[in-house]
Order: C-alpha cells, then sequence, then structure tokens
C-alpha cells in the first residue's frame, strides 16, 4: 500500500513499499506534474520496448526532491514546515521514500544502507538551509 503523507493539503511524501505488485507494464506512481517521478515496470520476457530519445526542453524545477530507498534499518524522517516541526514517520527497511514538499530531518534507529536519488547539479550553497532540529521530547510519530 502507497501511503501519502499529507500537510495542509500539500502531499509531503509518500512511502511505497519496495516490493509492491503492479500491473505488467510502466507504472508510474507520483503526480505527472512533480520534478521527479517513480515509477515501476513490469514486462514479460522479450517484450520490446521501441528506441526512445528524451527531448531537450526547459524545464523550472525551483527545489531539490528526493528518493531514498532503504535498503536495511529503520529511520525517523521529521517533517517540518518553514522550520516548524510537524511531525515524524518511521520508515523501515524495504520502503522507497519520495520526499517532495517542506523540510526535513532524520534520525537513524537501526543502522540503516539507503540510496539517495535526486535532481542535479547539486550545489550545497543553494540546496541547502540547515537549522537546528526538534528537541527529543516533542517528537509525534504519526502512524
Amino acid at each position: 500500500m502507497i501511503k501519502k503523507i499529507i500537510y495542509k493539503k500539500k502531499l509531503l511524501a509518500m512511502v511505497v513499499p519496495e516490493k509492491k505488485v503492479f500491473k505488467p507494464g510502466v507504472n508510474f506512481i507520483t503526480p505527472n506534474h512533480l520534478t521527479l517521478q517513480l515509477g515501476f515496470i513490469s514486462h514479460k520476457s522479450n517484450t520490446y520496448i521501441k528506441p526512445h530519445t528524451h527531448k531537450s526542453y526547459l524545464r523550472k524545477i525551483k527545489k531539490t526532491t528526493e528518493i531514498l530507498l532503504i535498503k536495511e534499518g529503520s529511520i525517523r524522517v521529521d517533517f517540518y514546515s518553514n522550520k516548524k516541526y510537524l511531525f515524524s514517520k518511521i520508515v523501515n527497511k524495504n520502503k522507497i521514500l519520495i520526499l517532495l514538499e517542506g523540510s526535513h530531518g532524520f534520525k537513524i534507529l537501526k543502522k540503516c544502507s539507503i540510496i539517495e536519488i535526486k535532481q542535479g547539479p547539486f550545489s550545497l550553497s543553494l540546496d541547502k538551509e540547515r537549522f537546528n532540529k526538534i528537541d527529543e521530547k516533542f517528537i509525534k510519530i504519526k502512524k
């Protein structure tokens, strides 16, 4: 089951089981308007996908979105809006976390291995603004 994490009608993130079964073919789970797309492809042997090229056209991307593949372990994702803490969500191994809106921080709960995918090019000074994390006693886990 795909879980959508929403705050004030904004889709902050999605959590997808890595082993989710989709119908045969190409299945994108992210809405077309998002700047980073995630799809699952399932074809039978000898299926042929026509050669193609992706056309060049100017896209405006105002912020970085990320996909984290949690291969091992467990993390807590702390969600923020304008540096104000909102809530937290636990994400365990074999899940895919798509971070779309708002701000976030992480606490590693169990030794982990994560693959991160995001748009480039990356510039630390332009892409990230760090701020203080929430005090642990105020953490609220959202189911």
